[in-house]
């Protein structure tokens, strides 16, 4: 199956656990990705990966001229079809414990970032004649835990701003949903579950009792992304293996 044939997409976060399942996944079906990242030396790395056709770009999310450089480039070698703003940033804190600058940053790359992504790319997007964007949120953008306080909040907007595109490009074309994993197999997953503590939170609080894969969120990524789903918009997806229908 090779649903995206011939289709320009960009990725935010590409390099990444989630952002290199979902370039090689989308890869795969026939897609022409531009692979971003704030390492750009990983960005090229990737591309070569995958088949060296693709191109590779440094990427601060958070700086909105950036976006505008990048998006004009793309603009000059043809249409974009879907943006996938994967691209995202948490520190463990707590609401008391948060600092400033801590929940500055994750805020700049994970909630800015995305506003800035379908702001510029999905502007092209609407002039490309339509397409899809998928916003990568998380279980946290809709419970609550009692750690990760600036992420719940960079999240929930990811959340709230992904329904107010999704209303604002109804009729153009451009569908914007949002997904949310839950605890997924990561690298830095995996390390962490070394903790008892941690591994008590989550995998025996998820029904399935087990971590997502990479290769589930990337098969759903590109659900969103594939005109399968082409009378979704607005939606929230979650791969969290039932831990929110609790």
């Amino acid at each position: 199956m090779r649903r995206f044939e011939g289709k320009r997409l960009l990725l935010t976060g590409a390099t990444g656990g989630i952002g290199a399942e979902a370039a090689k996944r989308f890869a795969s079906e026939g897609a022409q990705l531009v692979v971003t990242d704030i390492d750009g030396d990983a960005c090229d790395e990737l591309v070569a990966r995958l088949d060296g056709r693709h191109l590779a770009r440094e990427l601060d999310v958070s700086d909105e001229a950036a976006w505008a450089s990048i998006v004009a480039e793309i603009d000059a070698h043809g249409r974009l079809y879907g943006l996938v703003n994967n691209a995202a940033l948490a520190t463990m804190e707590s609401v008391v414990d948060e600092s400033t600058q801590g929940w500055n940053n994750v805020l700049a790359v994970g909630q800015t970032g995305t506003w800035l992504g379908m702001k510029h790319a999905g502007a092209l997007i609407e002039r490309s004649g339509g397409g899809s964007i998928v916003n990568v949120c998380s279980i946290l953008g809709t419970i609550g835990v009692p750690h990760s306080f600036a992420y719940h909040a960079a999240k929930g907007a990811v959340r709230g701003m992904t329904k107010s595109a999704a209303m604002y490009w109804a009729e153009a074309g451009v569908r914007v949903n949002s997904l949310h994993p839950g605890y997924i197999g990561t690298p830095r997953m995996l390390d962490r579950l070394d903790d008892p503590t941690f591994r008590q939170i989550t995998v025996s609080k998820t029904p399935m009792k087990r971590l997502g894969t990479l290769a589930e969120v990337a098969d759903a990524i590109a659900f969103l992304a594939s005109p399968e789903s082409g009378f979704i918009t607005g939606a929230e997806l979650y791969v969290d293996g039932g831990l929110t229908a609790q």
